[in-house]
């Protein structure tokens, strides 16, 4: 699904780092701005405008549609009657192992 030109707000500014002369004088970076959800990408990874432009732009894409995509509802599951024996087990060998390091007198 393409985005609206209009729901879309550009600014340039120069990206910080190091770079030297060339990135000091030109506004390369782009950060892009969805209105209508607030998302706020950034894209300083080239030199060219242009092509931060469409970083900036597939990136914010990536993230509408990971906003837009439905989570699964969970289906609760009961335990096993294997599992639920196993836990028992499981309880009832560590019990006996702390009754074991009880110090010898203090038996109830």
């Amino acid at each position: 699904m393409p985005i609206a030109e209009e729901d879309l707000e550009y600014t340039f500014f120069r990206s910080s780092g190091p770079g030297g002369q060339k990135k000091n004088t030109t506004d390369s970076s782009v950060r892009l701005r969805h209105l209508p959800t607030g998302l706020v990408v950034i894209a300083t990874a080239s030199r060219s405008q242009f092509r931060n432009k469409e970083a900036a732009l597939a990136e914010l894409e990536r993230r509408l549609a990971l906003r837009a995509r439905r989570k699964k509802p969970r289906v609760p599951t009961k335990a096993t009657i294997a599992s639920r024996r196993k836990r028992l087990e499981d309880k009832q060998q560590h019990a006996q192992t702390k009754r074991l390091r009880r110090t010898p007198g203090n038996e109830e």
